[in-house]
């Protein structure tokens, strides 16, 4: 199969030599802020995705006229052309609205080829140095914007529980303002339940153009891109409209490992934290100073994340980590996300309520040992999703056992310890849950002391 889309891909190539980046507008239409960017594959196929943002009622427009949103803007749509581009590969990239210095071609030539690497591995595509060539065509040269936020902190909502660990301890410390992209009930939720009224969560809508649909029907190159660096662009045009001077995060320390062992090749590359850091980078050297990025749960692991969360069980109903049954809002059950989430936290919910959340024990669902093999190491690949490390699986499940003998073990856990062991199978201490607080970019003591206290109270 990857034989077969490897050549396609050269195929593609070779007939649509460059993607342009044509344009990018913005207008104010009745308190919503609607944004257009212009894309052309070699000069056949045209796309204009939309991006539209409520504003507050008392918004002032004249702040739209500033050349820091405009900035913010054009790289919005840098980030944005990634979904088009992947169509079919041009080995050129033209962007014509404005100039690229040659250290900002360089930053996203690195993003491109590291946000893609799940892309590339899945359509069998190598890439070098010269896949890609950014060329700038532009002649206005953006300026960096000066900007003095609060300390309101904006802090994106996904619906699952790593935000509402970050929205509810942050929210303690600080005015928080929930961001939510395409919203869907479980995101929704997740602020209510937080707290926060329906008119303080901030919404946003991304439309992808119907022309993208219709090539990947058709049979184009089509696979993963970097959401969270498209949020990361998006969050620094609200953090910049609403006055806020944070965006926190919720990416743990746990996306730093590769889904393919051995490999660069990372599902959540744009999760990590070289990409945080090179945002940050990027943001400071050419965008504003005034906004800081960062993930309040870089320092910690999955594990801990779990055992934070199960402390919230208002949440417990209604937040949802799979994005199989995001559209209906549900837990499909069969997806790597479901399986991880229940593994994740089976050592600190109890199995009733646990099987309440999902609908069902996953442990007993025979269909998803294969996807078991890839959390904890029995396969040689990792799923391609955003799920924890390989060792936070293996505590997880020992620790499950451990705090389950008593009970029959179910069909899963069975199929676990025939290809895992008994070595070291029942440890007195999830050892993860004590383990070293990480290297992290928050930018408040008080937060920092925060973390460190909840995870001491384990």
């Amino acid at each position: 199969m990857r034989s077969n889309r490897s050549n396609l891909y050269r195929q593609l190539r070779k007939e649509y030599t460059y993607f342009s980046y044509e344009s990018f507008s913005y207008t104010l239409v009745d308190s919503e802020l609607c944004i257009y960017f212009e894309f052309s594959l070699a000069d056949k196929y045209y796309f204009r995705p939309e991006i539209k943002l409520s504003l507050p009622a008392n918004f002032d427009a004249d702040i739209l006229t500033g050349s820091l949103f405009r900035n913010i803007i054009f790289n919005m749509g840098m980030i944005e052309l990634v979904s088009y581009w992947k169509a079919a590969c041009p080995p050129r990239v033209l962007v014509k609205p404005v100039h690229l210095s040659s250290e900002q071609v360089k930053w996203w030539k690195k993003l491109y080829l590291n946000g893609l690497g799940e892309f590339f591995y899945e359509n069998g595509i190598i890439p070098d140095e010269d896949f890609i060539n950014i060329i700038p065509e532009g002649e206005e040269r953006l300026k960096k914007g000066s900007f003095a936020g609060s300390e309101e902190v904006l802090v994106p909502l996904g619906g699952g529980k790593d935000s509402v660990v970050t929205l509810e301890l942050l929210s303690k410390l600080k005015k928080c303002r929930p961001f939510i992209v395409n919203p869907r009930e479980a995101s929704i939720n997740s602020a209510q339940v937080a707290g926060f009224g329906r008119d303080e969560i901030i919404m946003l809508n991304r439309s992808i153009d119907p022309q993208l649909l219709e090539l990947n029907s058709k049979g184009f190159l089509n696979g993963h891109t970097p959401f969270s660096a498209m949020l990361a662009f998006t969050a620094t045009l609200v953090a910049a409209l609403y006055g806020t001077g944070e965006i926190a995060l919720s990416n743990e320390s746990s996306a730093n490992e590769p889904s393919i062992p051995g490999t660069d090749i990372n599902h959540q590359y744009s999760k990590t934290f070289e990409f945080e850091n090179d945002f940050r980078e990027y943001l400071s050297e050419f965008i504003t100073d005034g906004i800081q990025y960062y993930s309040f749960l870089r320092p910690l692991n999955e594990l801990q994340i779990a055992g934070i969360f199960s402390r919230f069980p208002v949440h417990f109903p209604s937040f949802r980590s799979c994005n199989v049954g995001s559209k209906t809002d549900s837990w499909c059950g069969k997806c790597p996300k479901c399986l991880f989430t229940y593994i994740v936290l089976s050592p600190f919910i109890g199995h009733d309520r646990l099987m309440h959340i999902f609908g069902k024990d996953l442990f007993e669902d025979e269909s998803l040992i294969p996807l078991l093999d890839q959390l904890c190491g029995i396969a040689e690949e990792k799923p391609f999703e955003c799920v924890g490390t390989l060792e936070e699986v293996n505590v997880a499940i020992r620790a499950y056992i451990r705090k389950n003998q008593d009970r029959e073990m179910p069909v899963l856990l069975k199929h676990y310890v025939q290809h895992k062991g008994q070595n070291k199978l029942f440890p007195d201490k999830m050892e993860l849950l004590l383990k070293e607080f990480g290297t992290h970019n928050i930018p408040g003591k008080d937060e920092v002391k925060m973390l460190k206290d909840v995870i001491h109270a384990f």
